[in-house]
Parts: structure tokens; C-alpha cells; sequence
């Protein structure tokens, strides 16, 4: 597939992406993050950034960029990020890549490059480094102002108490702004945010008003029309952070300015910072660490398809999204569901660095089982979803099977109230806690949403149910039996066999609307997702689960995968739920209120696409398999022309019912289809599965992929796995494995570690 993008191009396989005009359909952006500080940008600097503590706390310190330079002989100015001002840029470009962002244009001869990354060993803080290149044949003195409005000190609201103090540090050639909040704990502490400069200063402001005014906006602020900052302090006005530095440049003459933008509590750390990157090669050297550590956390696995966009997708920006959900969730909040679906995933690529991620999450978890849905600004915020716990089990079976380690079961992780017990009582409690939580017909009680939170008023009573929740507990038991077996905990293992069969039987019994199965019953018993229903007939993902999970009797899984394809699929890609609800309704929840088409009511929304996806492939449904990949491609436009960033993936895409926004995506960066789709590709279609005895092929490939070959690193051994179609369409059955030359006569590949395998699978 030739990748089609008027806005840019692919660079280093995958692993950058040009964007070539300042003007996209949207701001394309890039996330930069550490363990405690995450920020992003777009093509023309626009994002914010902040740092977080264990608890959700968060000191926001960036609310945009603007880097603006003076000519200081005719005062002419424009903006190295290319907005706000707009001056007809010569050679603009933007870089994003694995951790970094480079934007780079050329005004009036003054070509500029502006790069942006976060440090790696978990500073509270985001660097810039400005380049500046005379190409004229003159002399030319240049102010170079970076500027960014704060919430250090709340957001900005008119009449607003703004209680902030903001100065200049000689010593340190910085701006510091001033404020408490509470961090690290419940007590509000004094926290420090700081611009500094590596080149003398020439100017600054600290006071908003001082810089932008209070009539005038960032398009042409006052410290623009002035020629320079005011030097302001701040005395509980609104702050900004603004710094001036004059560059002389000869003709043909390149320097560079450091810049170190962030926040802490510790105001030694403010010193440190300047002493650590602010001397000769710091920047640099942390430049070059961060690229380096976060191009090798998802460097494993690697795929060459026929398909030129998933290659350039997943050996590029996929992995690395997929690692940001892992440790920031949706960015938003600290979700429980959403980080352990992402460390599940993350398993495949970087299975050290998820595990420990993993364990994190875990001790969120309540000792009665029950899981929060977030935790922020201080607290465990608990909602009334009911499945979140059931993440956890799916999260530390993939680690088991990936690692390959039963030990890793008998680790401690305390619950959240304060016990200290095992991973594997973990997945006990949470199995216990949803068995012991179900309705009068024996499915699992829904009560403020399951997986799809917008069925949040279905069981507000206590007496509503979902189906889908059932069926992934129907999994996760499962799977808790298999390692209860494992570990020779026969009384945990039969007792989860027994609650199996009872919940396969209820679901068959209660759950079948003889096309497919429901998705729940509300308060009042009425079934939703039923052909009797008006509106909302079928819901997608209790018919993905029940392939997934294998709880289907007499062949019913795949006669509901068939209605999918009958009333679900469209050019577009597979909808959420068919049909939109069009009025809203309190015994179903918020997915009524949304309009038809947008997100869970009716849009095509990725996340749960993926999941039908890895059904697909379960069921050998190859051809439909090429559909699916096809449409949730971002820069595939074989089935309908899409407006979205190339290079990740978005939660959801826009269907004929939202009019206007017809193929176009929701939000990009910040959603689980990120990681499940890696791991759709990887685990289903490559068929990658691993076992504690070792590495298992199970492929489903697209007709067309006649050829196709996957690398990855499994427990310390490389694995070069070669895959040939030699029948017909799909091919599903082995004619003939070898590996290093030797035929092989099981999918299950030899292992040692430290070894590498050149296997070739021939499939027929």
C-alpha cells in the first residue's frame, strides 16, 4: 500500500514522521514523557506539560510555546514554531519522532531549528534547543524570546484569585515562578517552576500582562511591539515565563540556545537541573540517552508485510504509543482498566518494563478485589464501574506466558488498604469479587458500566447486568484456573472450573438473542442490545468476547461474528453498536446522550474494533482479517479517504451519521486502540503466542500477504520467523516448518536462551 498524505511523509522507517506544512487538518502532535513528567506538542509547538506524583497530584507548568524572534535592527519578528505568527515560511518542517520534535523554518534568510525532548532519568522537566543559521551576507542581531503561559498558579480566569510570585534568578539566568499546592503527600508545599537559559539574558517577565498585556495577544504581544521583555516581576497577578537573549550571527555564522522549561518542589533541584544540563554537552548527552533508551524499549519485534503503512505504523510509532498507555493511561487520568489492557499488550515488545509497570497499577487494587477507576489529584477515585478488576487477571496471565516464570506470581504487591499479599491472590480476589457480585439470572451485575462506561445507568438499582463482563470473567477465570492448575493449587483450580461451566451455561441460557448475544439487561430487566430493541439492537464487543473467551455453545460465536458482518460493517469499519441511539435514555445511560455516531453510540471505535479483529483471526476468517487492518489503518484510504495523523493511531473514527465529519478521527495518542491493535497484529495475525514451554505460531494472514516475516526477541533468544502462502487465498493449515535449516514438526519453536532461530513456516 503506498502511503498517500499531503501533509508529509514517513522518515527512518517509521520512526519519524515530516510534516511538511504548519497547517494540518488538526494540530498533529507528539508526547514526550518520563516516569514523572509528560508533555506534547504539535507541528507548531502548541501542548502543555506537567508532572505527577504516585497519587494523581499534578503541578501544571506549560500551556502552549512560543519561541519569538526580533530582528533587532527593524524590529521585524515572526515565531520559530511557526504560529502564531504566520509570515509565509520558507523550508518549514516538523520532525516527530521517538521522543523528540524538531520544527524548522526559514525567514529572511534566519533559518531556525527548534527541538524538543523530556530527560530520561525522571526529571520534572522538558528541554528546548533553538539553532539559529545566518545564510544571509550581513551581520544580523537577533532576539530570541521563548515565552509560555503556566497553570502553575491555577488556570487563568477572569477576576480569578491569582496568588503566584514570579522573579528573575540572576545565579541561576532564570525565570522562577512561585506557588503552593499540595504534592508528594497532602500537604500543599511551595512548588518552583523555571525558565532557564544556557545564554546570557538579556530581558525577561514573569507578570502575563507585562508581556502579552492586557489588551493585546500572542499574535503581536506587547514584548513584540516594544522590542523586548519589560523585566517584571510577579506579584499575585497571572504569571508567564519569558526570557530575551541576543544571538549575533556572522554571515553563514549557526549558534544554539538551551532552554529548560519545568517544576518541582525542590528548589536545589532548580540548581541541579542548571548544573546538569546547562554546562558544556549536558543537553546533548541527555538528548542522546533519551533517544537511545526509548527507541530500545520497543526495538523487539519487528515486521515486514506486504503492507508498507502497518510496517511504517507498527515498527514505528504503534509500539511507542502503546508504551505511553502503559504508563500514563489515557494522560487524562491514571486509568486502572486502561494500564493494565496496556501493559498487557506491552508484554509482547518489552516485557521487563511492562511487568514492573504492571505491578504499579496492581496496587491500586482493593483487598476485597474491587478495582478503582482512576486515581487523581490526590485520591482513588473509585466510580461505580464494575470491570476494571477483571483487567488485572488478563494483565498477569500475558506476563506469565510472556516471561515464562510461575514466580512471578508469588511476588508482593499490597492492595491499596494497606494488605501485602501475592500477584496470584491478586487474580484470586478479583475473580471471587465478580463471581460474588451477580444478579438474580447468575450474570455478573453491571451496576455503573462495564468495559462501555456509557452504559452507566443500566444498573443504578442494583439489579442490572452485563453480559459482556461475563464473558470476560468467563476468560479470566479460565485463565486463573490454568495458573492455579500450574501451581499445583488444585482447590483454587476446580473450584474455578466448576464456576466456569455454571457461567458458560447462564450465558447460553440467558444471553442468546438468536442472532447474536446481548450486551446487558437494565434495572428494570429489560435486554439491550436485542433485534427487540428500537434502537441499539446489537453491540459489538460481547460478540468479539465470546470468540475470544470461548464460551460459545453450538457454534453461536460465529453466527454472532456473522451478524456483525451483516448489520455491523460498513466501508468505514465496524460499528460500536448498531443502531444509533437517537433520544436519550435514563435506564441505559450516557451512550444515549451522545450523537448517533460518535464514539460508543454507533461510531467506529477502534479499541473494540481491534478485539474484533484477534476474533477474526481466532475463527481463520482471513480475508475479512485484510478488511479489518485495511480500514483501522490511519494512512489507508482503500475504503474511505481519512483526515488523521498517519503515524498513530486514533480512539475512533466518524460514520455517514455524523454528517460533516464523515472519516473523521476521534482523538489520537491517548487511547488503548493503540496497544491492542500492536498486539492484534503481533499475538493473532503474526500468531506470536507465547507459552511457559515456549514460542507457539498460530497465524491468521491476509490472503494477499503471500510472503511476509516477523523478529522478535522471546526470553533472550532471536527469532527470524518466515511466513509463505503456498495454497490458495488464507492459508491456515502447516505444510512444513524449518528452523535453521531443520525441518520442525511442531508450531511450538525450540528455545534456548541466547540462541537465534531462522524458522521458515510454509502455509497451505
Amino acid at each position: 500500500m503506498m502511503i498517500d498524505c499531503q501533509y508529509g511523509h514517513f522518515a527512518k522507517e517509521g520512526k519519524e514522521f515530516v510534516i511538511t506544512t504548519p497547517r494540518t487538518p488538526r494540530h498533529w502532535y507528539n508526547y514526550l514523557w518520563n516516569d514523572k513528567y509528560v508533555t506534547f506538542t504539535s507541528q507548531v509547538g502548541f501542548g502543555e506539560g506537567f508532572a505527577q506524583d504516585d497519587m494523581g497530584r499534578r503541578l501544571y507548568i506549560v500551556l502552549n510555546r512560543n519561541i519569538y524572534l526580533l530582528d533587532a535592527e527593524n524590529n521585524e519578528h515572526w515565531t520559530a514554531n511557526a504560529l502564531p505568527v504566520e509570515k509565509g515560511y520558507e523550508n518549514f518542517e516538523c520532525v516527530h519522532g521517538l521522543g523528540y520534535t524538531k520544527i524548522s523554518l526559514t525567514y529572511k534568510n534566519i533559518a531556525s531549528c527548534l527541538r524538543l525532548f523530556v530527560p530520561q532519568n525522571n526529571e520534572q522537566c522538558e528541554i528546548w534547543t533553538l539553532k539559529l543559521k545566518n545564510n544571509s551576507d550581513t551581520k544580523r542581531t537577533i532576539k530570541a524570546m521563548p515565552y509560555f503561559k503556566t497553570a502553575m498558579d491555577m488556570f487563568y480566569r477572569p477576576q480569578g484569585y491569582d496568588m503566584g510570585r514570579g522573579y528573575f534568578d540572576a545565579e541561576l539566568n532564570a525565570v522562577i515562578g512561585k506557588d503552593y499546592a499540595a504534592f508528594g503527600g497532602e500537604k500543599r508545599v511551595q512548588n518552583y517552576g523555571f525558565l532557564m537559559a544556557d545564554n546570557y539574558v538579556t530581558g525577561y517577565d514573569s507578570r502575563n500582562d507585562a508581556f502579552v498585556g492586557p489588551y493585546s495577544d500572542e499574535m503581536l504581544p506587547d514584548a513584540v511591539k516594544r522590542g523586548g521583555c519589560a523585566n517584571s516581576e510577579c506579584y499575585a497577578e497571572k504569571l508567564c515565563f519569558a526570557i530575551e537573549t541576543t544571538i549575533e550571527l556572522a554571515p553563514g555564522e549557526e549558534k544554539e540556545v538551551n532552554f529548560v522549561v519545568g517544576i518541582t518542589t525542590d528548589f536545589d533541584e532548580v540548581k541541579a537541573y542548571k548544573e546538569k544540563f546547562l554546562t558544556a554537552g549536558g543537553v546533548e548527552k541527555a538528548y542522546a540517552y533519551a533517544v537511545e533508551k526509548l527507541s530500545k524499549d520497543v526495538e523487539n519485534v519487528v515486521i515486514d508485510t506486504p503492507d508498507e503503512g502497518l510496517n511504517l505504523l507498527f515498527n514505528g510509532f504503534l509500539k511507542h504509543q502503546a508504551s505511553l498507555g502503559s504508563r500514563w493511561a489515557r494522560v487524562r487520568h491514571n486509568g486502572f482498566r486502561d494500564t493494565n489492557c496496556d501493559c498487557e499488550c506491552m508484554s509482547i515488545v518489552n516485557p521487563k518494563l511492562s511487568w514492573e509497570r504492571a505491578k504499579r497499577i496492581i496496587s491500586y487494587q482493593y483487598s476485597s478485589g474491587f478495582a478503582p477507576r482512576t486515581f487523581l489529584d490526590g485520591s482513588v477515585l473509585d466510580r461505580n464501574y464494575i470491570d476494571n478488576t477483571v483487567w488485572l487477571n488478563f494483565n498477569i496471565y500475558h506476563h506469565v506466558k510472556e516471561i515464562g516464570d510461575l514466580s512471578i506470581l508469588d511476588e508482593i504487591v499490597p492492595f491499596n488498604d494497606g494488605e501485602e499479599v501475592t500477584v496470584y491472590e491478586h487474580m484470586k480476589r478479583s475473580c471471587d469479587y465478580l463471581w460474588n457480585y451477580r444478579g438474580e439470572l447468575g450474570l455478573i451485575k453491571i451496576w455503573g458500566g462495564d468495559w462501555n462506561d456509557c452504559l452507566d445507568r443500566a444498573g443504578l438499582k442494583g439489579k442490572g447486568m452485563t453480559v459482556w463482563l461475563s464473558i470476560a470473567w468467563y476468560l479470566a477465570n479460565k485463565q486463573f484456573a490454568e495458573l492455579a492448575c500450574l501451581k499445583g493449587n488444585d482447590a483454587d483450580a476446580d473450584l474455578a472450573e466448576i464456576r466456569g461451566r455454571e457461567m458458560r451455561d447462564i450465558v447460553d441460557r440467558f444471553a442468546w438473542d438468536g442472532e447474536h448475544y446481548l450486551v446487558a439487561y437494565n434495572d428494570d430487566g429489560e435486554k439491550l442490545g436485542s433485534m427487540s430493541c428500537d434502537e441499539g439492537k446489537m453491540h459489538l464487543i460481547p460478540q468479539c468476547w465470546a470468540v475470544l473467551a470461548g464460551i460459545g455453545k453450538d457454534g453461536k460465536e460465529k453466527i454472532a461474528m456473522d451478524s456483525v458482518e451483516k448489520y455491523m460493517t460498513t466501508d468505514l469499519g465496524v460499528k460500536m453498536s448498531w443502531p444509533a441511539y437517537t433520544y436519550r435514555r435514563d435506564n441505559i445511560g450516557a451512550t444515549t446522550e451522545k450523537l448517533p455516531g460518535v464514539h460508543e453510540n454507533g461510531g467506529v471505535y477502534l479499541h473494540a474494533y481491534t478485539w474484533k479483529t484477534a476474533a477474526d483471526c481466532v475463527l481463520k476468517r482471513n480475508d475479512i482479517v485484510q478488511q479489518d487492518i485495511e480500514k483501522m489503518l490511519p494512512a489507508n484510504h482503500k475504503w474511505v479517504k481519512k483526515e488523521c495523523e498517519p503515524y498513530v493511531m486514533c480512539n475512533s473514527y466518524f460514520p455517514e451519521e455524523a454528517g460533516y465529519r464523515y472519516g473523521k478521527p476521534g482523538q489520537t495518542w491517548r487511547t488503548g486502540s493503540a496497544a491492542w491493535f500492536m498486539k492484534t497484529i503481533a499475538y493473532f495475525v503474526l500468531g506470536l503466542q507465547p507459552e511457559l514451554e515456549g514460542l507457539k505460531l498460530n497465524p491468521c494472514l491476509p490472503p494477499d500477504w503471500r510472503e511476509c516475516s516477523v523478529s522478535k526477541t522471546f526470553r533472550g533468544a532471536d527469532y527470524h520467523i518466515t511466513y509463505k502462502q503456498v495454497g490458495e487465498g488464507g492459508c491456515n493449515n502447516f505444510r512444513k516448518i524449518t528452523v535453521n535449516g531443520a525441518e520442525h514438526h511442531s508450531p511450538l519453536l525450540p528455545y534456548e536462551q541466547g540462541a537465534a532461530y531462522e524458522v521458515e513456516v510454509l502455509l497451505d
